[in-house]
């Protein structure tokens, strides 16, 4: 819902929009048109991921849970700010100070490198499909691509978009 209103989610709970369900549906769909493969799905405890998480999984019959390390970055004093407002992108800039309340970029990329080191450790076993945030994905791009710091802050994914990444080694 705060997407539509173009405010800072983060980890403050926004439910899906009917729009938000249909995107997930078209996902499901796409994942089986496509022949996607996968052993799991992992997602996020917020309810906008958990419950995009599980339509895709009644749709594709792939079983879901969720990895508490997928929650979205903790925006603090932030969250519930328009997510265009020049304090935030300024605050954004400084990567390793805690948001007020909340939690650096750094510390977020901990987590998610620690999360994708252990799928990794799995990746010659298990396929996992990851539903999350803009936020983690962003990171995750990250993990397999080097990014400047302005490449890094500009990254974006639309809504349920599906991008496959894999490990070599």
């Amino acid at each position: 819902m705060w997407n539509v209103e173009n405010k800072i989610c983060g980890v403050t709970e926004s439910p899906l929009t009917e729009y938000g369900r249909e995107q997930a549906r078209e996902t499901g769909r796409k994942i089986i048109a496509e022949g996607i493969q996968a052993d799991e799905i992992l997602c996020s405890p917020l309810s906008r991921a958990a419950d995009t998480a599980q339509l895709i999984s009644e749709m594709t019959e792939i079983p879901c849970r969720v990895e508490p390390r997928l929650i979205e970055q903790n925006f603090g004093k932030w969250e519930s700010t328009p997510r265009d407002g020049q304090d935030f992108k300024k605050a954004k800039e400084f990567f390793a100070c805690n948001h007020e309340g909340g939690e650096s970029t750094l510390r977020l990329a901990q987590r998610i490198y620690n999360s994708l080191d252990d799928i990794k450790a799995e990746s010659d076993e298990k396929t996992y499909i990851l539903v999350a945030h803009n936020g983690i994905a962003r990171v995750v791009q990250s993990y397999f691509t080097d990014m400047t710091n302005e490449e890094y802050a500009a990254w974006g994914v639309k809504n349920c978009a599906v991008i496959r990444y894999d490990f070599y080694c």
